[in-house]
């Protein structure tokens, strides 16, 4: 039967990364690869993660399965973690938590349990959102529409569009909003345009679908968290989907988590159970390693201390490069039409250059960016950023 099957295209960003790492030049620069980089270029193991490492590693008695839901105390330390200790919905027992298989895997179970709370509910993401979301929301079933968030002209949020588009979303539609750190763009909500953003969902009966995968690469763990923790105070429902990918740095060991904010104690106990039994039908049991790491870490105020150093030494590194590149750029190209990316929060931004620019930069300077011109900033470094400026000021 398998004769039949036919040779499926690289992934975009995934054949990029593989065309990058066959080319021999000296002077190659990665931006399309998701994943922070130090000035080496290097994904590094925090330290906060390898000391949790080692007391998991002196301590742990058994490999057994932990279970539907997860790991209970790393479950615990997100919802603190993501609403606050003393948030109103935690302290009325309103939030529940499971542990899932990265943020990709929070997204699917979040979708099946929709689903099943609303068959045929519609989810309005934001054009753009990062690429994965429709292929991992509409394989579990769930129908998606688009709203108005990012002007490529003017490189910012169409905040007036935007509310108009939610327009028509109708009662009991889920809108999927970016926590923090916009990817592809970039382009954040304000805390005014998230409250503008609740008073629409609270009008309109619209139930919001925060994917927040950067918290803490914005501007702080507390900052980033006021979509969450503003719609979870005024709103009867969330659904929040996180991933420690990109804080913690641990990639490969797919750890994230999904959870429900319901209008009671009773509705959160109900949607856990079904959170449970969606996992059990998708891949049964989450990987263990990860969430006990990051439970460790977040439960011993040491280890946090210094997580929190290694996250705010990333998040500084990647504003800085920001500010270097825009002015870089602005020197380089006599223009300020690059100085949106000082402006912006997170490891992405997308540059505005077309695909024949965007295809001589990798013929012709051996510099890496996805078609959408979505760029890495964390792939920038103070021994690049020459180069790279140079570059691009050649193929405009």
């Amino acid at each position: 039967m398998f004769d039949r099957l036919k040779k499926l295209p690289d992934d975009p960003i995934l054949g990029l990364l593989r065309l990058y790492r066959e080319d021999d030049s000296p002077d190659k620069v990665d931006l399309g690869a998701g994943v922070y980089q130090n000035e080496q270029g290097q994904t590094e193991v925090l330290g906060a993660v390898k000391q949790a490492e080692q007391r998991l590693w002196d301590s742990q008695q058994t490999k057994v399965y932990e279970g539907l839901r997860g790991n209970a105390d790393f479950n615990t330390a997100m919802t603190r973690m993501m609403f606050g200790a003393d948030h109103p919905a935690l302290n009325d027992g309103r939030i529940v938590t499971v542990q899932t298989t990265g943020g990709s895997g929070g997204l699917h179970i979040a979708a099946g349990v929709l689903l099943r709370a609303s068959p045929g509910v519609k989810v309005w993401a934001s054009e753009p959102t990062w690429p994965n979301h429709q292929p991992l929301l509409s394989s579990a079933g769930i129908n998606i529409e688009t709203y108005p968030y990012y002007d490529a002209s003017s490189n910012a949020i169409e905040f007036d569009a935007m509310l108009e588009g939610l327009q028509r979303a109708e009662r009991g539609d889920v809108v999927l909003l970016h926590g923090c750190c916009h990817n592809p763009t970039g382009a954040d909500l304000s805390r005014e345009q998230w409250d503008r953003v609740i008073d629409l969902l609270e009008e309109r009966g619209l139930v919001p679908f925060i994917d927040v995968a950067y918290q803490g690469f914005a501007e702080g763990i507390d900052e980033d968290a006021y979509g969450i923790r503003a719609s979870a105070a005024r709103l009867p429902e969330l659904v929040v989907v996180s991933s420690c990918s990109k804080n913690f740095g641990l990639y490969r060991d797919r750890v994230g988590c999904t959870s429900i904010v319901a209008q009671s104690n009773e509705h959160a106990q109900t949607s856990v159970s079904h959170l449970a039994n969606v996992t059990r039908r998708v891949y049964s049991m989450p990987p263990a390693h990860g969430a006990e790491v990051v439970q460790i870490i977040l439960n011993d105020a040491e280890l946090t201390r210094l997580w929190l150093s290694e996250l705010g030494t990333m998040r500084d590194r990647v504003n800085n490069l920001r500010r270097q590149f825009a002015e870089m750029l602005a020197t380089k190209t006599g223009t300020d039409r690059f100085a949106f990316i000082a402006q912006q929060r997170g490891m992405f931004s997308l540059l505005g250059l077309d695909k024949a620019q965007i295809q001589r930069l990798r013929d012709e300077f051996h510099i890496y960016i996805v078609g959408s011109s979505r760029a890495n900033i964390a792939g920038v470094s103070e021994a690049n950023l020459d180069y790279l400026t140079d570059s691009i000021a050649a193929v405009l």
